[in-house]
C-alpha cells in the first residue's frame, strides 16, 4: 500500500476540477451508510511502443452501471460518457500509466438509512500507483493468512455489486492479516469454502489444472479473473470453476491472486505452509496478461482503450 500521489485534476459530475477542490460534505449519505459503488481500473504504458492503454475500460464501466442498478442508485451518465470522461481526465493529467477510481455515491441532502432524495455524485480520479502488494510481489510472491473474518453472504450484500459497504469486512481482514505479519488475507464464505482476498479473486494450480471458486460461492465477478480464464484457454491450460476448501490451498502447487490493483500476484505461503516460488503456469499467465495489457496481442486489442 502507498500514499496517494496527487495530480492536477479529478473529473466530478461532468467537469474537470482541481484536485484540492474535489470535496464532499461531511453529512453526505454515503459517508455515513456506505451507499456508494466503485471500480478499480488500470492504464498501462507499453515500455516498447510508448503507447498507453486503459485495460477493459468498457467492461469496468458496465459493471459500475450494474452495481448502480442493484443498489438502486440513479446513474446520470451513460457507459459511453463515463469511458470518455476517463480518457479526458487521464489526458488532462498527462499520465502515461495510472490507477483509475470511478465512484458513484449518494451525496448531501438527506440523513437516515433511507437514501430517497439524496443526490448522486460521480467522480473519476486517477493517480500513479505501482504494484498493489509491494514492489517485489509480482516477481516473488507474498505471504497470506486465512482470516477469522468471513466474506459477506450473497443475501446480505450481493457480491455482484462492488459497493463501498462491501469492504468493511475486507478492511477488518486486511488489518488482522497485517497484524499477523501477512501481506494479505484470504476469506472463507459463511459455508467455510474459499471465497476471495480482501480485494482479489483467487486461483490455485494442482497437477497442471487451474481452479478458481465459482461466482455462486460469493466472489466478485472479477474482470481480471475473467481475463485469466480467457488467457488460460489461449494457453491450453485446463481451467475449472469449482468450490475449494482451505486444505486445497495448503496443498496446491501454485496459488495466485488477481485484481485490477493486484494484477496477477503469486502467493508464496498460506498460514506458514510454503507454496514456493511462482510456478510455471503462474508465470505463463503473468506474461500473457501483461502482453495483452501492453497491446501486443492482436486478438485482444478490443479490450484496450488507447490514450
Amino acid at each position: 500500500m502507498a500514499d496517494i500521489t496527487e495530480v492536477e485534476f479529478i473529473w466530478k459530475n461532468g467537469e474537470l476540477i482541481p484536485w484540492a477542490e474535489a470535496t464532499t460534505h461531511v453529512l453526505s449519505h454515503s459517508l455515513h451508510y456506505g451507499s456508494g459503488v466503485f471500480e478499480g481500473i488500470r492504464c498501462y504504458k507499453d515500455p516498447d511502443s510508448e503507447k498507453s492503454f486503459i485495460f477493459r475500460l468498457r467492461d469496468h464501466m458496465e459493471r459500475l452501471a450494474r452495481s448502480c442498478k442493484i443498489a438502486q442508485i440513479d446513474l446520470p451518465y451513460t457507459v459511453d460518457e463515463l469511458c470518455d470522461a476517463t480518457v479526458e481526465v487521464i489526458r488532462a493529467n498527462k499520465l502515461p500509466s495510472c490507477y483509475i477510481r470511478p465512484l458513484v455515491y449518494r451525496g448531501y441532502g438527506v440523513m437516515g438509512v433511507d437514501p430517497t432524495g439524496a443526490p448522486t455524485d460521480v467522480i473519476i480520479a486517477v493517480w500513479p500507483w505501482d504494484a498493489y502488494l509491494g514492489p517485489d510481489a509480482l516477481e516473488n510472491g507474498v505471504s497470506v493468512g486465512i482470516s477469522s473474518w468471513r466474506q459477506r453472504s450473497v443475501n446480505a450484500i450481493p457480491p455482484a455489486m462492488k459497493s463501498t459497504a462491501s469492504y468493511m469486512n475486507s478492511i477488518l481482514a486486511k488489518m488482522e492479516a497485517k497484524a499477523h505479519g501477512y501481506a494479505e488475507a484470504i476469506m472463507l464464505n459463511e459455508a467455510g469454502m474459499v471465497c476471495e482476498g480482501t480485494g482479489e479473486n483467487l486461483f490455485i494450480v494442482r497437477s497442471g489444472v487451474l481452479s478458481t471458486p465459482p461466482i455462486s460461492d460469493g466472489v466478485l465477478e472479477g474482470i481480471t479473473r475473467d481475463t485469466v480464464l480467457c488467457l488460460a484457454d489461449d494457453l491450453e491450460i485446463p481451467a475449472l470453476e469449482e468450490s475449494l476448501t482451505r486444505s486445497d490451498l495448503y496443498i496446491a502447487d501454485e496459488v495466485f491472486m488477481t485484481g485490477s490493483a493486484a494484477e496477477l500476484t503469486p502467493i508464496g505461503s498460506i498460514d506458514e505452509r510454503v507454496i514456493g516460488k511462482p510456478g510455471e503456469i503462474t508465470r505463463q499467465l503473468q506474461e500473457r496478461f501483461f502482453a495483452v495489457a501492453y497491446g501486443k496481442v492482436e486478438e485482444y486489442l478490443d479490450w484496450l482503450t488507447e490514450i
